[in-house]
């Protein structure tokens, strides 16, 4: 008998009523993408402390589910296999639509080695997808618990269009921000994207994939320190020092 916990609505839910995106969405953007680059490319002891710190801020978290009143956990390992699934997945198939060269094996090996990510949060190895094959069987068994609510749509129109700090709230930021935003749609797959109520033409997503490529291009042509930050360089400095070669 399938569960009824649904993870996408059960998941939203505990964004909604615990996270402070609306008050403070860069900030919540800049925690975030440090974590991520301190499981990336910090050291073992420095991901292994975020990771710690990561599930003690979850386990005391949370949320009600506002059909039943029932109150959930935050850590709850449906929850966390959801999310890690899909941040994984969408790296990986981000990376590829914008012209990264990965073959079937190199996607099956970032799979297997982002187990540790998915320890680091709190989930047990044996219970996370860990190949292409995998994750394709995962989201197929789960889509028909995925399922539209409010909050969603509400965080979905926020993200395309949140407020701009003063100094950066000038129109062609505003347009830069949506053209991220638009090619971030056009890269869902068109079941996620009917799930929005969002248009799937035919050509939504080669459109993305081509966005994707050209920002892809207009970054590596940026200055190194320009997209570069201190948790990456530390890495190729102790990379360096091990005498990995230079990427």
């Amino acid at each position: 008998m399938r569960s009824t916990f649904s993870h996408s609505i059960h998941g939203m839910w505990g964004v909604a009523q615990n996270s402070r995106y609306r008050d403070d969405p860069y900030g919540r953007l800049f925690r975030t993408g440090t974590y991520l680059a301190t499981v990336v490319y910090g050291s073992t002891v420095e991901a292994t402390e975020a990771g710690r710190r990561l599930r003690a801020i979850h386990s005391r978290m949370r949320a009600v589910d506002p059909r039943t009143g029932e109150t959930y956990r935050i850590d709850a390992p449906d929850l966390l296999r959801w999310v890690h699934v899909t941040v994984v997945e969408t790296f990986v198939t981000t990376a590829r639509r914008a012209g990264a060269t990965l073959s079937d094996a190199d996607v099956d090996a970032y799979y297997t080695e982002q187990l540790i990510a998915a320890e680091l949060v709190g989930l047990d190895r044996s219970t996370v997808p860990s190949s292409a094959a995998e994750v394709a069987a995962y989201y197929a068994d789960i889509r028909s618990e995925l399922l539209m609510t409010k909050e969603a749509a509400e965080s979905a129109l926020f993200l395309s269009a949140p407020p701009m700090p003063y100094k950066l709230g000038f129109t062609p930021v505003r347009l830069a921000w949506f053209g991220v935003a638009s090619t971030a749609v056009g890269l869902l797959p068109a079941w996620a994207r009917r799930l929005y109520g969002l248009p799937g033409f035919a050509t939504t997503g080669p459109t993305a994939a081509l966005s994707a490529r050209t920002l892809r291009l207009a970054l590596r042509a940026l200055p190194e320190k320009a997209v570069r930050g201190p948790i990456y360089n530390a890495a190729m400095q102790r990379a360096a020092a091990a005498g990995w070669p230079a990427r």
